[in-house]
């Protein structure tokens, strides 16, 4: 599964598409049975060809495409093997957000249960929308729900590392960035970190409503690479590099994950400011979750 961002759908101004198709030749590459996008920049428009583009140049993946909304043309999409996905619903949450959540359901080969799998971009200047937007995503993580969600979150880690430690907003001579990705906590402005905490964080001893996979691949599977940061490629006016783009599991699901990667080449680097984030489960070991009966409350 593979969550990315390509800044402006890989396409300039006067309409050049070199990168979009560096991209599509990355994801080739990578070969995603899963692959949730973002910033997919008026791909509702002529038809949708852009959508079915890109399906066909992954292999004739199933699409799905949230709308694009008078405040932003770029919505997110969802491209899924029909080989191993069997959709079952699909689901656009709109309300409260600045780009709709492109949500498809499906049913994976060889499992019982369903697998809601959800394409996210949170608001990029305004922190208290971002809050709100990340209270509605944990509707998807509700109890007897499996989830996978991913995107560009706008906000950081609320478990930074020490190899990665938050910005330092004294030394980011971007203002605007200041405004749009701090907030105010005991009388000082420090970085966002609460949709994080919204969706990975514990409240008074209760589990998280989701599983952040970079932590998981991180403390779990011994992989500190998993905690690379994704963002930005390109600029180096707005601090260090955090790890901005996320993929999240509910509970169930976090324990077949079997490596999660941030892939950064100069292909890469040419073709978006975000690079992808691969995350590799066991198909057995999802189909068990998704078959598992529910353990009942205490």
């Amino acid at each position: 599964m593979i969550t990315w961002k390509v800044e402006h759908n890989g396409i300039s101004n006067s309409g050049d598409d070199a990168r979009w198709h560096l991209a599509m030749d990355v994801l080739a590459t990578l070969k995603p049975h899963v692959l949730l996008r973002q910033e997919l920049t008026r791909a509702d428009m002529f038809g949708g060809r852009a959508v079915w583009a890109e399906s066909d140049r992954l292999g004739g993946h199933a699409a799905f495409l949230a709308s694009a909304t008078p405040e932003s043309v770029n919505p997110t999409g969802v491209y899924v093997d029909r080989d191993l996905c069997r959709p079952t619903e699909f689901f656009e949450h709109r309300t409260g957000m600045w780009h709709p959540v492109c949500n498809p359901v499906v049913r994976l080969k060889g499992a019982v249960k369903k697998l809601s799998l959800a394409s996210v971009h949170l608001r990029s200047f305004d922190p208290a929308t971002r809050a709100r937007e990340a209270k509605r995503i944990a509707t998807l993580g509700r109890p007897g729900m499996a989830a996978i969600v991913g995107g560009d979150m706008n906000s950081y880690v609320h478990r930074p590392s020490n190899r990665h430690p938050l910005p330092d907003w004294g030394q980011v001579e971007d203002r605007s960035h200041f405004e749009a990705r701090t907030i105010e906590r005991d009388g000082k402005r420090v970085s966002d970190t609460l949709p994080d905490e919204i969706l990975a964080g514990e409240y008074e001893g209760r589990p998280p409503v989701f599983v952040e996979l970079g932590h998981y691949a991180a403390t779990e599977l011994g992989q500190a690479s998993a905690l690379e940061p994704t963002s930005s490629l390109w600029r180096t006016d707005q601090g260090t590099r955090q790890q901005i783009d996320r993929i999240y599991a509910t509970p169930q699901l976090a324990g077949a994950l079997k490596r999660l990667e941030v892939i950064v080449t100069d292909e890469v680097i040419e073709a978006s400011d975000h690079p992808p984030v691969v995350a590799t489960f066991s198909l057995s070991g999802l189909c068990r979750a998704l078959s598992a009966e529910p353990v009942p409350a205490a």
